[in-house]
């Protein structure tokens, strides 16, 4: 193990520990802002819904419904023509 190189990404996320940084890293958000009420509605209706399609395997473009929901959103928000496989 010695000689195994170090992963910046782990010595990154040491630094994080220490409370009086402020991390501009990509992937850390301030935990105060995760809606985490929101996610755990949605994992529930989501696997209520549709849970065997959504906690099955599948392409690596994603949950269809979720990539349709997420291009209808930025069309309607935005007007712009996200790649969703219905336009």
């Amino acid at each position: 193990m010695d000689t195994t190189p170090k992963s910046c990404i782990r010595e990154i996320l040491k630094v994080t520990l220490n409370p009086g940084v402020t991390s501009f890293a990509g992937g850390l958000p301030n935990p105060d802002l995760i809606d985490v009420a929101g996610i755990e509605k949605a994992a529930c209706d989501v696997i209520r819904e549709d849970g065997k399609a959504a906690l099955q395997y599948s392409t690596t473009e994603g949950y269809e419904p979720l990539r349709q929901f997420i291009a209808d959103r930025y069309r309607k928000r935005y007007g712009l023509s996200a790649g969703g496989t219905r336009s």
